[in-house]
């Protein structure tokens, strides 16, 4: 798939956002909005499979397998480095179980024997749950013809979240998979299929729709307005779709900063919290105020993600990329 700037930008945001949503929850501030990156990351996620499926045919086994190397080696070395602080004792407040630790790798929700939360043993690592739910869904959705692709996921997500409404559970699965959030995936796949057909808004009313989602956003944060999926993902979808109507109208060009970030916004929303948590005790040591300590932890929090991505992500992903397609050569051979 050709790069669509803006919706690197848009990445940029999102991770840069949650980085300093942690960091401002870690000194004492609050900057909950900036967890609306999830948000922005899963219609992002619907819009990109819909459009890589839609431009480049492939099997349901082919799909699974690229988002697979592409989300799986970075999240378990993450999920690795925080099991080897734990047992370490780096981490006071981590307790780990063989079976947490599995649900983990594995991308099974189950709830913490440190909180009873359902996070995993990385925390930020309970959107993947999310994210390889949904690419499980899509995968099977490619058996069928593409005119029933939208139109089945969207019934079964819908399904799922209107059980979650009426069924009391607290079993962790339930939980996770009959969430609103759900839709977000459904939403971004609905705007890449307009996009495709190239029936996007202008640049007027693409310009519109980002002041009103940011507007919405800073309302939100402002005046401390309670929110959810059901408030944050049409927010998150006003602002996809008023970047790709720039996009189309020729407004984002591949700056090297935004672009970079875009990048690496995977390593970032995953490595960001090891940064911060290292930042936040060092400035709390040496007495430095909790303003100067968060904007520090931003910082380091960010550079740690882009380190990750240019020394670990990005090589593994290549070699894993080289290994397949070699492979079927060698069989041949």
């Amino acid at each position: 798939m050709s790069t669509i700037y803006g919706i690197q930008y848009l990445r940029a945001v999102a991770a840069l956002g949650v980085v300093v949503f942690h960091a401002a929850e870690r000194t004492g501030h609050h900057f909950a909005i900036g967890a609306a990156g999830v948000d922005i990351f899963f219609v992002i996620s619907g819009f990109i499979m819909w459009v890589i499926s839609a431009r480049r045919p492939m099997s349901p086994l082919a799909f699974l397998r690229d988002r697979v190397q592409r989300v799986v080696p970075i999240y378990w070395l993450a999920t690795g480095v925080m099991v080897i602080g734990g047992l370490a004792g780096l981490f006071p407040n981590l307790v780990l179980s063989n079976g947490h630790v599995l649900a983990s790798l594995l991308f099974v929700p189950m709830r913490s024997p440190s909180n009873g939360e359902i996070w995993p043993v990385l925390v930020q690592g309970w959107t993947l749950n999310y994210e390889m739910f949904f690419y499980a869904v899509f995968a099977l959705t490619l058996l069928l013809p593409q005119a029933l692709r939208l139109i089945t996921m969207t019934a079964g997500f819908l399904a799922l979240v209107t059980a979650g409404f009426v069924l009391e559970s607290e079993n962790a699965l339930v939980v996770t998979y009959t969430q609103p959030i759900l839709l977000e995936f459904v939403a971004g796949m609905v705007v890449a299929r307009f996009w495709l057909q190239g029936r996007m808004a202008g640049p007027a009313l693409g310009a519109a729709l980002i002041i009103a989602a940011v507007a919405g956003f800073a309302a939100l944060a402002v005046f401390g307005l309670p929110f959810g999926a059901l408030v944050l993902g049409p927010l998150a979808v006003m602002l996809v779709i008023g970047t790709l109507a720039l996009e189309r109208a020729g407004w984002f060009r591949p700056r090297g900063l935004p672009i970079l970030l875009g990048d690496a916004s995977y390593s970032i929303y995953l490595w960001h919290t090891f940064a911060i948590s290292v930042v936040v005790k060092a400035c709390a040591l040496v007495g430095v105020n909790p303003l100067a300590s968060a904007l520090i932890a931003v910082a380091a929090g960010t550079a740690l993600g882009v380190l990750a991505y240019r020394l670990v992500e990005k090589p593994l992903t290549q070699r894993l990329r080289a290994a397949l397609v070699s492979r079927p050569m060698q069989h041949s051979a």
